[in-house]
């Protein structure tokens, strides 16, 4: 028997909550990045997975005159092209997710359980995909860059003068920065120990930083000496500079347009059927890749250390 001075007088929280009608969020993944490469990225569709680059020949420049006098001739001149182009094959990601009929029939509200696990399935496909595009070893933006786009740092820490060297190698019309959070955050500690804080820019309704009027935009996918979450504050990674767009002779996205079951460019979910075991799966497919048109579309920033910090006299 509970003690007349302890006994509960009304009814509690916990067995209160039995009888509530809670409400719900849908699947919370932390995984989740905004992956603005892919949202700042040109994308061009084909039609059969497969974009040839045609290039010129550097080692053949036309002739032409300037100021012609009275019975000059004119040279006579062609403009070469490689004979043997590169062509980039869409590389595919896919997925095969599966859920219980049992489940779908007597748990789908207030959230559908089969549209829930393709969402989240889906959103794991296209971080992989931003990845694929920066560290592919075939068409990925860090695999692509010519030795002579290569630069790095003076000090190890990335400064001002660093970034600077960056936008003499991609002078062109330059579009942005890519860079790791950690990346970032290290050039703006020594862009406020030289009193040059860099200025913001709002892009898709937020704010990024920027260096001589270039968006520098985060992305996890540049690793951390190898590493996609070092556990040490230390470490080195790459900044890239990209121009971007095919009329800029930049770089692209290349996507398949047109596929069965497209959900968005690229992607598609197809329905598989349901085994025996009375699971039903769904075929998730994302096709992409990514073109340097030009090597001086891209360039980048090597052994970029994070680690570096400051202690300021108050």
């Amino acid at each position: 028997m509970p003690d007349q001075a302890t006994a509960p007088r009304s009814l509690g929280d916990t067995a209160a909550v039995l009888l509530a009608n809670i409400p719900k969020t849908a699947a919370q993944y932390g995984a989740i990045t905004p992956r603005w490469l892919v949202r700042l990225f040109d994308w061009k569709p084909l039609e059969n997975g497969v974009l040839r680059v045609n290039r010129v020949s550097d080692d053949s420049p036309s002739e032409v005159v300037c100021g012609q006098v009275a019975g000059q001739e004119l040279p006579e001149t062609f403009v070469n092209y490689e004979t043997k182009p590169r062509e980039y094959a869409l590389s595919s990601i896919s997925s095969v997710v599966g859920v219980h009929t049992r489940v779908s029939d007597l748990y789908g509200s207030p959230y559908d359980q089969v549209k829930e696990q393709l969402r989240l399935a889906i959103e794991n496909v296209k971080e992989r995909q931003e990845s694929e595009l920066v560290n592919n070893p075939d068409y990925g933006l860090l695999r692509n860059v010519s030795s002579a786009q290569r630069i790095k740092t003076r000090k190890g820490f990335p400064t001002p003068d660093d970034f600077d060297e960056l936008i003499a190698k991609v002078w062109k019309e330059p579009s942005f920065f890519l860079a790791h959070p950690r990346a970032i955050a290290a050039f703006g500690r020594e862009c406020t120990r030289r009193g040059v804080p860099p200025s913001t820019v709002s892009l898709f309704g937020n704010s990024f930083l920027t260096w001589r009027g270039l968006p520098i935009v985060p992305s996890d996918k540049l690793d951390i000496d190898g590493r996609r979450n070092p556990a040490s504050q230390a470490g080195k990674t790459s900044v890239l500079l990209l121009r971007v767009g095919e009329k800029k002779q930049g770089v692209i996205g290349l996507y398949q347009q047109d596929l069965p079951g497209q959900q968005t460019p690229g992607l598609s979910v197809r329905y598989m059927g349901i085994n025996r075991n009375a699971v039903a799966t769904y075929l998730i497919s994302l096709y992409c890749s990514a073109a340097v048109l030009t090597e001086d579309a891209i360039g980048v920033l090597d052994d970029v250390d994070v680690g570096n910090y400051y202690e300021y006299a108050r």
